[in-house]
């Protein structure tokens, strides 16, 4: 049986985590939150006293943490990486910048240790549901190898190309339209509340409009009919995500202003001390602007 370490098992690591138990892998987990431990405990997995502890034995050991600072962390100073066995492949899921992945999949390649670059997108939900979105860079055998611990995760698996940080990109890319999509939702939104209509009845024609999005359908209704909504992605996360766009764009020469703007939006609501609120709550930013 393949044994899976998974490390990080938050909103998304968790039920990520879960959806491996259901498809018969062994998992052995590590999180610092305690009721994370419990809920995948619960589920079927093996808990771990430590990163490094969760490692012993694994063939893969996944990375579902919060930045690339915390996955070198994990990996170099935690000793996950040295505890692995010396075939196991790390598979580096959270949304890091390019160029931190690939350093860090240099320093795990230098010992014989597999790699693969391979961030996600779907949320929550696409996590819960099996339904994730991944985008793998690494060697085709190494890729092929993952394949059935990915099926288990997502239902659009795609090889970027054999590079770490290629997969990063693309996730770079994506994370700038849905940053992008909620801030511009929030617009429309603050102008219909400033205009005296009735934001629910937008909501419901816009969604059934050319102007509709993804996100205008899933993040509209946190914004205007729950004052503090579950946080199912945070602000502070596309503080993060546009922050590595805006990285990208300054590494590659490339004008981002609807990127920077937007970020600036996600930014004030974090400054305000709402970081860890819903990121549909970035609304909070127009209403300010507008002194609503």
């Amino acid at each position: 049986m393949t044994k899976i370490a998974f490390i990080g098992l938050g909103s998304m690591g968790g039920p990520m985590a879960r959806n491996l138990l259901k498809h018969s892998f062994e998992v052995q987990g590590f999180d610092i939150a305690a009721k994370s431990l419990a809920d995948l405990q619960a589920a079927g997995g093996t808990l771990a006293a430590s990163a490094a502890g969760a490692c012993a034995g694994a063939n893969f050991v996944v990375l579902m943490v919060v930045d690339a600072a915390q996955a070198q962390s994990v990996l170099f100073t935690d000793g996950a990486l040295a505890a692995a066995p010396p075939d196991a492949t790390v598979c580096l899921m959270a949304t890091c910048p390019p160029k931190s992945v690939e350093s860090i999949a240099a320093r795990v390649t230098a010992t014989g240790r597999g790699f693969i670059d391979a961030p996600v997108s779907g949320g929550t939900a696409g996590a819960t549901a099996g339904t994730l979105t991944i985008m793998a860079a690494a060697p085709q055998s190494i890729f092929e190898a993952a394949q059935p611990i990915f099926k288990a995760m997502g239902d659009r698996v795609f090889h970027i190309g054999e590079h770490p940080g290629q997969g990063a990109v693309v996730k770079t890319v994506n994370q700038l339209l849905c940053g992008v999509h909620i801030a511009v939702a929030a617009e429309a939104f603050s102008l219909a509340e400033k205009a005296g209509v009735d934001a629910a009845r937008m909501l419901d024609i816009l969604s059934g409009t050319s102007a509709s999005s993804w996100m205008l359908k899933d993040r509209g209704p946190r914004m205007i009919m729950v004052d503090d909504p579950e946080a199912f992605s945070t602000v502070d996360i596309f503080v993060k995500d546009l922050g590595i766009v805006l990285e990208a764009g300054r590494e590659t020469k490339a004008a981002l202003p609807f990127a920077a703007l937007s970020h600036q939006l996600f930014l004030s609501v974090s400054g305000h001390g709402d970081g860890q609120v819903d990121d549909s709550q970035v609304i909070r930013a127009y209403r300010a602007l507008n002194g609503g």
